[in-house]
């Protein structure tokens, strides 16, 4: 299978049919030496994603701000207030009282881009689904394992 397509359906997997309509045409792909498996998309020479070993994509601030163009991805997402945000930057975890809106979409497990005024500033992976964010008032939301701040 081609590489660029196995991207594009995993995208619309995990994100929702039509973002991979908004994956940059200029990417590159390396591939593992020993299994010959993708391993991670660059844009020029800016890392975009990293597949993982359970088949899910391991995006960056990056790219995740590209995808914000469309708004199935949106739903994937969620929004912090101004109290947290630095905070998140430094790359700590997002609790669920400074969660201001969150997508239909957040579930356990899954990636998560976290917004501050509509730009992207974390990537994390979603401790409780949407639902349980928006009722609960306490206990962490989102780890975030990639943040604007966090050295690279």
């Amino acid at each position: 299978m081609d590489p660029i397509l196995k991207i594009k359906y995993t995208l619309d997997a995990l994100f929702g049919t039509g973002v991979s309509r908004y994956l940059p045409r200029d990417i590159r792909i390396t591939h593992s030496k020993r299994t010959g498996r993708i391993q991670h998309v660059y844009q020029n020479d800016t890392l975009l994603s990293t597949l993982r070993t359970d088949g899910g994509l391991a995006i960056t601030p990056h790219f995740a701000q590209i995808l914000m163009k469309s708004k199935k991805f949106r739903e994937n997402c969620l929004e912090v207030d101004d109290e947290s945000r630095s905070f998140i930057e430094d790359g700590k975890s997002v609790f669920c009282k400074h969660v201001k809106w969150c997508g239909k979409n957040v579930l356990i497990g899954s990636d998560v881009p976290v917004l501050h005024n509509g730009l992207v500033i974390a990537v994390g992976k979603a401790v409780l689904s949407s639902n349980m964010i928006r009722s609960l008032k306490r206990g962490v939301a989102v780890r975030v394992r990639d943040s604007l701040k966090s050295p690279e």
